[in-house]
């Protein structure tokens, strides 16, 4: 494979946006039956230079080749016509079509006139076959789980002989057993010759998946080499520009009294019982699988759910939460799981994201003072380094690291004493990753209580003070010390 001639040659692409050079000359080789990790920060140019790849956007310079031929692609259609397929994170999918009918959409087998679904059927499952898994041909795709809409968008991809499969993220919203199985699934794709870009934020998948890594950083690359040649540190290094010493950083702060209170949180078998404390200046972290309960409890404890039942105390002081804004009112400030759905409105400015929480304090008889709102903001951006041209850039363009920041913004200025980040670097790169981690350590050096949601256990057991751990809906152990904790105790606990 190391002496085939490469499959994919991307030269010198650049491509520039309104107040952004997103690409700067930067070349890619892929090889055939080779899975390639492309790597960098949020911001670096990887999804850029994939919709470039995928026909989404005109590179303003450089060239694609196929099997050593100039190919241009000046659409979508001309990248699926040179056996390229891209699967972005968010699926491509109708959800209210069946897995047959989205695999053929647009490009249906007719017979007489007629869509032939007898063909699409057998077609569709000797894909699935394929691929070695099960899915139920006639279910809307709204009704699949998240592992089986992207086995469909890889059936799809199958199904006009895809060469080159690009994958965007694809274990963001998997289990372990699912990830494991979407492993074999590439592993057998790469076999029969397919090629794979990889791209993820999971280091470990890194290692464990791919052929060979090449790094973005700023829009340049900057490296690439053999995975068996690389090791962990110089890949961050590479990605960050930066040698990190440690991943998760360390503090010597001492937590201090107990300052939120939550007994007997209850909502059907969702929650089911669950009560813990949070001390001043510590990070609890709330763990666990899938459907553990995690984000319904602190959802509950925010307000956005009614209870059936439970108390909530803040020093000492029993809040009678019903909504989020009585939760922000007290002083409870929640960074939730899905910030695009939930924790900004994509449309808008950041800086009117920014606002959002907080236009009671920057309003003057209903009227934002806007001037007070930007120089309010100004501050954040600063103190955050939030990558953006201007702080009228919609929030919906910002890479996920940016977005995260943003977030971020409004709550910090909220002065919230107690702040509940929910998988709060999920699809962020190390380098942001570890500016998030800075800043929880400053939050608690401060005094703030932090409740931590996380399914990364590294980050669990590298950042947290104390862990609780919940299955169905109920807490199963609770780890004093999470610095001495091993992953392996915690999945004993996940897993009872």
């Amino acid at each position: 494979m190391i002496d085939a001639p490469p499959l994919l040659q991307m030269r010198g692409i650049v491509k520039s946006f309104p107040g952004v050079k997103a690409l700067r000359g930067v070349d890619l080789e892929l090889r055939k039956g080779e899975v390639l990790a492309l790597l960098g920060e949020n911001g670096a140019g990887k999804s850029t230079l994939m919709r470039i790849l995928g026909g989404a956007h005109k590179a303003d310079e450089g060239s694609i080749l196929i099997d050593g031929r100039e190919t241009p692609f000046s659409s979508p259609q001309d990248s699926r016509a040179a056996g390229i397929a891209v699967i972005y994170q968010e699926f491509n999918l109708v959800p209210g079509l069946t897995a047959v009918e989205n695999i053929f959409l647009g490009r249906e087998t007719t017979r007489a006139g007629l869509i032939d679904q007898r063909s699409e059927r057998a077609s569709a499952a000797a894909l699935f076959q394929r691929l070695g898994a099960e899915v139920d041909l006639d279910t809307p795709c709204r009704r699949l789980t998240t592992a089986q809409q992207q086995l469909v968008e890889i059936a799809k991809a199958l199904a006009f002989d895809a060469r080159i499969l690009v994958m965007d993220e694809p274990s963001a919203a998997l289990t372990s057993h699912e990830v494991a199985r979407l492993f074999e699934i590439i592993r057998d794709l790469r076999s029969q010759g397919i090629s794979i870009i990889y791209i993820s934020h999971r280091l470990d998948e890194v290692f464990t998946i791919t052929d060979r890594v090449t790094v973005l950083r700023d829009g340049r690359h900057v490296g690439g080499r053999p995975t068996a040649e690389i090791t962990r540190s110089q890949m961050i290094e590479l990605m960050v520009g930066r040698e990190l010493t440690d991943e998760f950083p360390r503090r010597s702060t001492t937590p201090g009294p107990v300052r939120l209170e939550v007994s007997g949180l209850r909502r059907g078998r969702a929650v089911r019982d669950v009560s813990f404390s949070v001390r001043r200046g510590e990070i609890l972290a709330l763990t666990g699988l899938v459907g553990a309960g995690r984000t319904e409890t602190v959802r509950l404890l925010f307000g956005a759910d009614p209870r059936e039942a439970g108390e909530i105390r803040l020093d000492g002081r029993l809040l009678a939460i019903r909504s989020p804004s009585d939760a922000i009112a007290a002083g409870i400030g929640l960074l939730t799981e899905d910030r695009k759905m939930q924790g900004l409105v994509l449309g808008h400015s950041v800086r009117e994201n920014f606002g959002l929480p907080n236009l009671e304090r920057l309003s003057t008889n209903g009227f934002v003072q806007m001037g007070a709102e930007r120089a309010e903001f100004a501050r954040y951006v600063e103190q955050l380094q939030i990558k953006i041209p201007d702080q009228e850039q919609r929030a919906g363009n910002l890479s996920g690291g940016n977005q995260q920041k943003v977030v971020l913004a409004k709550w910090l200025a909220r002065n919230c004493e107690v702040l509940i980040f929910d998988e709060p670097t999920r699809g962020i790169d190390v380098g942001a990753k570890f500016e998030i981690y800075l800043l929880m350590n400053a939050l608690v050096a401060a005094g703030k209580s932090v409740v931590m949601i996380s399914s990364e256990l590294p980050e669990v057991l590298g950042m947290a003070d104390r862990i609780l751990v919940l299955h169905e809906g109920h807490v199963t152990g609770e780890i004093a010390d999470a610095r001495s904790a091993t992953q392996e105790q915690v999945m004993r606990l996940a897993i009872a």
